[in-house]
Formats: structure tokens, C-alpha cells, sequence
């Protein structure tokens, strides 16, 4: 079944290329980069996501052959609007050393096994919950908000080598981090070139 676009997000979409050439990216990493801007209004993000077309291309088709899509929140889960997802945050319990943020991601991993793309946009520690574990996911979209470990979670995500979104700052949130996974699940079917 196709998108249907409203006219306001083409307008949208319109006005953000005048503004900003993003024809010098790949494709999927075009998508992400222009629907994460777009969901933000923030320009910078161009320079601020971090990211590689290959690891874009395996989570794309992993997507698209039914990978499962976990989310730390209920929020991410609310942008994404073509996939239902799995969000074990409210079966979560903190305990000594351990949020309820990180606790749901153990709880999913249970639930889901390796394979599975991770979305997280609202807690750092359910980024650093998910490093880990040997969870072998598709992609890793760590796009966690804040001024105590955002920064420093998606640091020790790149480092990781896990193939991953992520950016330098300590902005981020839910509506940005459904947006990148919202490039992906909208991009054309037809996209076949294998990077």
C-alpha cells in the first residue's frame, strides 16, 4: 500500500531542500537525514547524525522482511506509524544499579532475541542497557535527549561498531528517533541497490 503525502509535509519537505542541499547524501541516509530534520525543524541535525549507508541498507531490508522494532517508550512507539513495536517499559522495575528504562530493554530482548532494530529516544540508560547485551541487532537507532548521558551514550554506541543512527549532541528525543525509523519504513520499495 503507498503513503498518501499531505500537502503540508510536501510543502514542508519543500521548503527544508530550499533551505538545505541534502542531495550529496546516499539515499536512506538522505531519508533519515531529511525526516529527522524535518520532525525537529533543526537543521543542524545534518551535521549532528552519524550514520553509514551500509548499515541503512541491512536495516532496511531487515525491516522490510519483518524484523522486530523495539522502543525504549511509549512515545517513540507513537511516531512510528507503519509498524507496531514492542515497549516492555510498563512491565519494567527499577532496582539497585538498574533504571526501569534498562530493565525494559532486558525485558524485550527476552522477548524479541537478537536481530531486532532497537529505537531509543528518550533514556541514555536504556542505551547503555542495550550495549550489554549480545543483542546482534539489525540497527541501533540511539537517539537518547539530554544533559546527564545522552552524549555519552551515543558515544559508547559508535564505538560499539553495532551498526547504528546516532548523533554528537545531547539533543535527541522520541519524535526525532521515530523519525529516523519512519526514513527507513517509507522509503520506496523499489530501492534495490545493495550498499
Amino acid at each position: 500500500m503507498n503513503r498518501v503525502v499531505h500537502p503540508i509535509e510536501r510543502e514542508s519537505f519543500r521548503r527544508l531542500r530550499a533551505r538545505l542541499d541534502t542531495s550529496h547524501f546516499p539515499p536512506l541516509t538522505r531519508a533519515v537525514v531529511e525526516r529527522v530534520i524535518h520532525s525537529a525543524a533543526d537543521l543542524d541535525y545534518a551535521t549532528d547524525l552519524v550514520m553509514d549507508e551500509e548499515d541503512l541498507g541491512g536495516a532496511y531490508r531487515a525491516l522490510h522482511s519483518g524484523a522486530p522494532v523495539v522502543v525504549d517508550v511509549e512515545m517513540v512507539a507513537a511516531g512510528i506509524t507503519r509498524r507496531d513495536t514492542v515497549c516492555r517499559l510498563k512491565d519494567a522495575r527499577s532496582g539497585p544499579g538498574l533504571t526501569r528504562s534498562a530493565h525494559a530493554v532486558r525485558l524485550a530482548y527476552d522477548d524479541v532475541g537478537p536481530g531486532a532494530i532497537w529505537v531509543i529516544g528518550c533514556a541514555p540508560t536504556a542505551l547503555e542497557e542495550l550495549l550489554t547485551l549480545d543483542a546482534d541487532p539489525a540497527l541501533v537507532i540511539g537517539l537518547p535527549v539530554g544533559f546527564v548521558g545522552a552524549a555519552e551514550s551515543k558515544a559508547a554506541l559508535r564505538e560499539s561498531g553495532l551498526p547504528a543512527v546516532s548523533n554528537v549532541s545531547e539533543k535527541g528525543g522520541s519524535a526525532v528517533a521515530a523519525a529516523a525509523l519512519n526514513a527507513l519504513l517509507y522509503h520506496p520499495t523499489s530501492y534495490e541497490e545493495k550498499p
